[in-house]
């Protein structure tokens, strides 16, 4: 089940809003891109990424002819630009001007200056967020500690922006396993939050809603729902019960139900914010591609495979339609397909989907990446299910070892390690291996960590 697209449009959505108060705040009216900035922002908002990418570049050229490519003036367009050429996984590129505008920034008044680092840090928290979605944990962190410290100095310990950068670093740290390190920084940012905005504010509702997912995954659910029912009822009275908020927190409420096996509150729940969400951005909009999935995986796992699979082939198409055919998220769509189809004993036309998978996610991320991991893992199950055991284990192999790799050079032990770790035991039983040779195979992969 997947929710990475929505951090990126919601990035783009709050930058598009600042752009525009910065606009009004300076009473710009004659800025020949004004015009463009606003097409750019609707293209946006209607999911014509490719467009409002060149838009954006429109912009950028007026700009850098007006004020210099080094001014200060272009880097929030720069900014954003990074954001939806992230969004539409042109991810080399997108940090290219990240860094671009770091530069640009840092060079003007200096990194310490009062009047720029506020800038600086919402850049590095962008540098930051582009380098953990491609899994660059050990680069990343260091930038959005540099982001929480500036904020600290110049708004102050207790500030929003600082609950901001302790949520993003929560993120981060949950991501990779570092959950003891990740729960006070999200008590943390709730407190600056409830003490600033007050108890019922939608920004005290997000935090609330990061806490609950970080017990859930601790599986404190006892603790874990009563955070994400509060921040539902805040949200549907400050923002209404057709809100895109709403929607991530029946989502996440609807996930919850599923963990503690109440299926049965958790369907009504999904299909509610489905239907906001469709209602909201149109039926081809990615975040009703990711409502799709959820729902699909969770019809899956009550073995419901004819309901489900509708549901995925069309959160594929619309994300083949709006993000490309070469993005991770069409990745994970063609996995869950692949999955789906493999259950219903459909392996021939399983297995090109499996290797479509991979073979985006090497492109995307590298042969080294722990997504590719997952993919290897994944195409060498269907493999093993076929019979096919000796062009199963070079690559369940694969897997294996680079998920322990991860695991060794950077300390973060991805949740599907103990999976792959497993299904490498079993596949090696499959061909017929004594336990002893077994023992012998992974103690040569794993080595001390056992």
């Amino acid at each position: 089940m997947k929710r990475q697209i929505l951090g990126i449009l919601g990035l783009l959505l709050t930058a598009a809003s600042l752009a525009a108060q910065g606009e009004a705040a300076a009473g710009n009216d004659s800025d020949p891109s004004e015009a463009l900035r606003h097409l750019g922002d609707v293209q946006v908002q209607s999911a014509q990424y490719d467009a409002a990418i060149e838009t954006f570049r429109k912009i950028i050229a007026l700009d850098e002819k007006e004020f210099g490519p080094e001014d200060p003036q272009i880097a929030g367009d720069l900014l954003y630009l990074s954001g939806l050429l992230e969004a539409t996984n042109r991810l080399t590129e997108a940090e290219a001007l990240i860094r671009r505008t770091l530069a640009i920034e840092e060079k003007g008044l200096g990194p310490d200056h009062p009047d720029v680092a506020p800038d600086i840090a919402i850049t590095l928290s962008s540098l930051f967020h582009l380098l953990r979605t491609t899994n660059r944990f050990a680069e990343a962190e260091p930038l959005i500690r540099r982001a929480l410290a500036i904020d600290e100095k110049s708004f102050g310990p207790e500030d929003i922006h600082v609950a901001a950068d302790l949520i993003e670093l929560t993120q981060m740290l949950q991501a990779s396993n570092r959950l003891t390190e990740a729960e006070p920084l999200i008590r943390r940012a709730l407190a600056i939050n409830e003490k600033k905005l007050g108890p019922d504010d939608t920004t005290v509702a997000a935090a609330a809603n990061e806490l609950g997912q970080l017990l859930q995954a601790t599986s404190r659910f006892t603790e874990a729902e009563p955070l994400m029912r509060r921040a539902l009822a805040i949200d549907e009275k400050i923002l209404g019960p057709e809100h895109r908020d709403v929607a991530r927190d029946l989502n996440n409420l609807s996930l919850l139900f599923y963990a503690t096996n109440r299926a049965g509150e958790a369907e009504p729940l999904m299909r509610r914010a489905l239907a906001i969400n469709e209602k909201r951005f149109g039926p081809d909009d990615p975040r009703v591609a990711g409502g799709l999935n959820n729902l699909a995986a969770m019809l899956q796992a009550r073995m419901q495979l004819d309901e489900a699979e509708p549901l995925i082939r069309r959160a594929l198409a619309i994300e083949e339609k709006t993000l490309g055919p070469d993005h991770p998220n069409v990745a994970i769509d063609l996995s869950n397909l692949a999955t789906l189809l493999q259950q219903k004993l459909h392996f021939t036309e399983a297995e090109p989907l499996f290797r479509r998978a991979l073979a985006i996610e090497e492109k995307s991320f590298g042969p080294d990446h722990p997504d590719v991991a997952v993919g290897l893992g994944n195409l060498a199950g269907l493999l093993a299910a076929t019979n096919r055991v000796a062009e199963a284990e070079p690559m369940m192999r694969r897997a294996l070892t680079l998920l322990l790799d991860l695991a060794r050079n950077t300390g973060y032990e991805r949740p599907e390690l103990a999976s792959v770790l497993q299904s490498y035991r079993n596949l090696l039983q499959q061909m017929g291996r004594s336990d002893a040779e077994i023992e012998a195979a992974i103690d040569a992969l794993v080595g001390k960590r056992i």
